[in-house]
Formats: structure tokens, sequence, C-alpha cells
């Protein structure tokens, strides 16, 4: 498809919250190193839980990008988001003044919110009574809070969107933001996504689902995609956030271009609640529409960021969905997964494969799905097992797969 060339919409500045860095270079070494996030809980004792695990962010004080003050009249997932937008922001040398602050937009998503604070709001109402209730509760559970916050702290008057798309939520932030920048609606958008919901009634209902690992012992090797082992997704948090700029406004201010969003796609399953459809159709056509939308033939694309949860149903699912995308091209694709490192983190989990996908880009390294030991005859594709993998890329996508049958797909290039 033909694009303004000064509207094409490219990537500036990376920042990041996860359990295996605070930062976006920490993050991107620990992530082509195979380190594991995962471990036994700290935020509450899961001691008597059948889930003990989960992927935290760690030593994150929130301090250290916002005042104190405003700090505590966030939401965790807020604050982590702030924190990224932050770092992101220096990273791309971005500069605002009152004569560009009109066109920055925001496009921050994520699954659940503040959930956290109902919770706790809730137990301060039935042990204390409702004179001790925040009176800023409500406006730091809002799921758009995160987009919010990054707004008010930077003075950015674009539009500021969030949309809770469940699992596929970071993916679709960054198919809507190229769209704002080539409909001209912003000149720079900061997008991604965050999430912080490690409470205990959500581990118990998960592990009722039968979705989460229970590999309490070995925390470390617990979440395992595509491993024919593996036996559900680890729950993570943490944040990512890019500086998406037009090609014009960046190449105006010499800004370093990382690589370039060429497009994407939105589709549905109309199947299940929580399981995928079994053929991997929606999933299919997210991405051949993806491609299409991005004007790129699927044997150019050499990586896929890939959903890759660790349960049974969704990695069997998703290895068939890109079967059919790309033929015969799949069996030439490298496909992993980070979640095996920073476990799922729901809302912020595209934004963090978007990351990955754009290092991947950049420094032509592709990061390893980690725990991989057995094949699974129905995962049969290359998962860069265990190990990173030099590898020349020019174009990558993003898979992201929500409850109720949600698809994202984004599509990441270099730039020329």
């Amino acid at each position: 498809m033909s694009r303004d060339p000064a509207r094409r919409a490219v990537v500036t500045g990376l920042g990041a919250i996860t359990p295996i860095g605070n930062d976006a270079p920490t993050f991107w070494a620990n992530l082509t190193a195979g380190v594991s996030g995962v471990a036994r809980i700290a935020a509450y004792d899961p001691e008597n839980e059948e889930v003990q695990i989960a992927a935290e962010v760690k030593e994150f004080d929130p301090a250290t990008w916002i005042d104190f003050k405003q700090a505590r009249r966030m939401s965790r997932f807020s604050q982590m988001a702030v924190a990224a937008a932050a770092q992101a922001i220096a990273d791309a040398g971005l500069q605002v003044t009152d004569a560009d602050r009109d066109d920055i937009a925001v496009v921050v998503n994520t699954g659940g919110g503040g959930i956290g604070d109902v919770a706790t709001g809730e137990r301060i109402f039935l042990e204390q009574g409702g004179k001790r209730v925040s009176p800023f509760m409500v406006p730091m559970l809002s799921p758009s809070m995160a987009a919010c916050q990054i707004s008010i702290q930077n003075g950015f008057r674009g539009p500021v969107i969030t949309s809770v798309a469940a699992c596929a939520s970071g993916v679709q932030a960054f198919v809507e933001a190229q769209r704002l920048i080539e409909h001209g609606d912003a000149q720079v958008v900061i997008t991604g996504g965050t999430e912080s919901a490690i409470l205990p009634v959500a581990f118990a209902a998960l592990a009722n689902m039968g979705a989460l690992s229970k590999r309490n012992d070995e925390p470390t090797r617990a979440s395992r995609p595509f491993d024919a082992n593996r036996d559900g997704f680890v729950f993570g948090e943490g944040a990512a956030v890019l500086v998406v700029e037009s090609a014009e406004h960046a190449e105006r201010r010499s800004a370093e271009i990382v690589a370039e969003i060429a497009g994407g796609a939105l589709t549905g399953d109309a199947f299940h609640i929580s399981a995928p459809e079994p053929s991997g159709y929606g999933a299919a056509q997210a991405m051949t529409r993806a491609l299409r939308d991005a004007g790129v033939e699927p044997d150019q694309v050499g990586y896929v960021v890939a959903h890759g949860t660790g349960t049974p149903l969704n990695d069997a699912t998703e290895t068939k969905a890109i079967r059919s995308a790309f033929g015969a091209h799949a069996d030439r694709l490298a496909v992993s997964s980070n979640k095996s490192m920073v476990g799922h983190t729901l809302g912020a989990a595209g934004a963090i494969s978007a990351l990955a996908a754009v290092a991947a880009i950049r420094d032509g390294l592709l990061p390893p799905t980690i725990n991989y030991e057995t094949p699974d005859p129905a995962c049969d594709l290359d998962y860069v097992p265990n190990e990173a993998r030099k590898a020349p890329i020019d174009v990558a996508i993003i898979n992201g797969f929500g409850f109720g049958g949600q698809n994202a797909v984004a599509v990441f290039r270099r730039y020329a």
C-alpha cells in the first residue's frame, strides 16, 4: 500500500520497566542472555496458594522518575508507565516546546488497569471504614490513567487514548500509533503497554482455570513456551513505552531512527471467552492483513515475536496460525517468546514484544525461547531454543492474542 513518506511512523526512543531490567538496555541484555525474571511471589505471602511464582518487577522506585506526592496518587501500573515513558523520551532526545506539544499523542494500553487498588480499597473499607478510603482511588484505578498521567506529567496535549483488549492490548497500541501518524492526527506518539496485577484473587482464578504454571519448586524453569511439557503461563508485570514519530518530524530534528512501524491489523475469533479458536483462523488473518497493510510479502519476514504464553492451547494454535499465514516460509522463520523470561505481562506483553522486535532489527540479534527442552509435534517451528542467535533481520512482526478472541499484529521493519 502507498503511504505518504513524510508520515511513515518511526521508532526513536525505548523505555522499559520489566522483571529482568528497569531500563531498556538492561532488559535487552538480560533478554538476549536468557535470564529469567520468575521467582517466588514477593507481593504477598503465597504459602497456602496453589501457584506461588510470578515474574515481578524488582527494585522499582517510582521516586526516581516521579515526584513523591504525584507518585502516591498513581497506581503501580501508572507509575511504571510514566517511568518507562520518561526513559523513552530521554532516549529519543525529544525536547518538548509549546509550539509542538499539541501534536504529541499518548497511546498506552492495559488489561486490568488499577485492579489492585480495588482490592486494597475494599480491604481498607472493610477493616477501617469508608473514611479511610483514598479519595484518589477511582481515578487511580481507571485503565486510562497511565496514558493520562504521561500526558499530564509531560504536558502533551494531543490525543490521549487507552484501549483495553486483554493480552492483545500492547500490540494494539502500536497499530493505533501508526494510524495516528499516518492520518496526521499527531507528529509524535508516546505508546506502549503497562500492567501490574499481582493479586491473590487473580492468581486463584487463573489457577482454577488451569491457565497458570504450577512449577513452584523451579520458578526459573516454569515458563516454557512451545515445549511439550509446558503447563501454563507465568503471571508477570511491567511496562514498555516507545517514542513513535512521523519520519518527517524525526528527520527534521536529526533523531536516530531505530525501526519503522510498517503496518498492523486487528481481528476477532468470535469463538470463546478464554480459549483460542482451534484452527487459528483469526490469528492467521491478523498476520496476513498486517503484512498486506505494511506492503510486506510473507517471505520478507525474518522474525516473529510470538504471543507464546506457554499454555498447551495457545502455543499449538499460534503455531498453526503462523503456518497458515506464512505457508512454506514458516519453516524459514525464527520465532521466539520473551514470556519464557518475563512471564505473561498481559496488557504490557505486546509492548515488551515491540521493544524486542525493534532491538532485534537494530542489533541483528534474536532473543531465545528459554526452557525449551522437549519438542512438541504440534509446535514444529524454529523457536530459537535457549540461546540468542545472530541474524540480520529486516522485518519482524509481533503477535498479541487476548481473552475473548482479540487478535492484534504489528509489523516492524528496518527504516530506509
